[in-house]
């Protein structure tokens, strides 16, 4: 098919030529992603059948056909995929091989999450530079801690005394280990190409053996994803840390789906790609509590009785490496994180360091 309009491919608004009878003549990729429809699927088929439920809309837009003009909608909502969606609706009548109408659609929500996205970001620089102030804070305490230690242990006659100064040795080294988990990465990254599925199959099998009852992880992948690079074993990791921590907020006990998907047209950390594949962690557990939403990230909080409140921390540190991004919503029954990892050539894929 000619694109009438090539620009409109690189556009993030999604964008629609009808006809006369509003058959889809055109869609962009922008398109395709917010009406979860490929375009060989959506050409040629009648617009109500691609967005039923929405006959206040499709009869303006005939109205629109039939004058020959066209109308603007600030906050305009649609049924799209079984949820309502709030749109800024633009539609201009045209005459292009037997087009009739052009309809650009932007969700409002956008700018708020590009902001939102970069409210993360700025988050996870924050947490770093915490992290690395407090090491210096804690490290050179923790060695005085830990020496001072074990020459009282030397001095102390009282083998009963002594246990109190190997406690203070083994939880100066607690807190070292603990330092060292969150500061030092453990190796350099290799960089090979990765097959998403691949690395979700290690993960669900993981989960599976340390829930062996109770636990049932479901997959719904698209096995067209491309490869794409990035470090196997960091990857791994964030995804692990993700769906582990599911897990543990259920017991053990509940569903988990992994989930995978192609998401064109993402904004991360203000670039835009074309590509993204896009990972869903979802559960049906009882949902983040709202006092914790909005520092799930942050190193050392933790809604767990004895966690660490370091698994999300690194899984963001590894996605962002990734030049991805890692995000959640949460409701009780239902939970879920969504990590997007650019799809970049193999020169593009330097992994950031901090």
């Amino acid at each position: 098919m000619t694109i009438p309009y090539p620009g409109l491919e690189l556009l993030a608004t999604a964008v629609l030529l009808l006809d006369d009878r509003l058959l889809v003549t055109y869609a962009n990729p922008a398109a395709e992603t917010l009406l979860a429809h490929g375009r060989k699927h959506l050409l040629g088929t009648p617009l109500g059948r691609v967005l039923p439920g929405n006959e206040a809309f499709l009869a303006r837009l005939s109205q629109a056909v039939a004058e020959d003009a066209g109308f603007s909608d600030n906050e305009l909502e649609l049924a799209i995929g079984g949820e309502v969606a709030t749109l800024h609706c633009v539609a201009a009548p045209v005459d292009e091989d037997g087009s009739r109408l052009l309809i650009e659609l932007r969700e409002l929500g956008e700018q708020i999450r590009i902001a939102r996205e970069a409210k993360l970001v700025e988050q996870q620089q924050a947490n770093r530079e915490l992290v690395r102030n407090l090491a210096h804070e804690i490290k050179n305490p923790l060695g005085g801690i830990r020496g001072a230690a074990q020459l009282l242990e030397r001095e102390l006659p009282d083998p009963e005394l002594r246990e109190f100064t190997q406690v203070i040795v083994k939880e100066t080294d607690r807190l070292q280990a603990l330092m060292n988990r969150m500061l030092t990465p453990h190796r350099l990254p290799q960089i090979e190409m990765l097959n998403v599925h691949e690395v979700i199959e290690r993960v669900r099998t993981l989960l599976l053996a340390e829930y062996p009852a109770g636990l049932e992880v479901r997959r719904d992948y698209d096995v067209s994803l491309p490869d794409f690079p990035g470090d196997k074993e960091s990857l791994l990791q964030a995804i692990l840390n993700v769906a582990r921590n599911a897990a543990q907020a259920m017991a053990g006990r509940g569903r988990i789906v992994l989930r995978t998907r192609i998401a064109r047209q993402v904004t991360i950390a203000r670039t835009r790609y074309r590509h993204a594949v896009s990972v869903e962690i979802e559960d049906n557990g009882p949902g983040i509590p709202d006092e914790l939403a909005g520092k799930v990230f942050f190193p050392l909080v933790s809604g767990r009785e004895g966690g660490t409140g370091l698994g999300l921390s690194l899984a963001q540190n590894y996605v962002h490496q990734h030049h991805g991004l890692i995000e959640f919503e949460s409701a009780p029954g239902r939970t879920r994180f969504t990590i997007l990892l650019p799809v970049r050539s193999a020169g593009e894929a330097g992994i950031a360091r901090h």
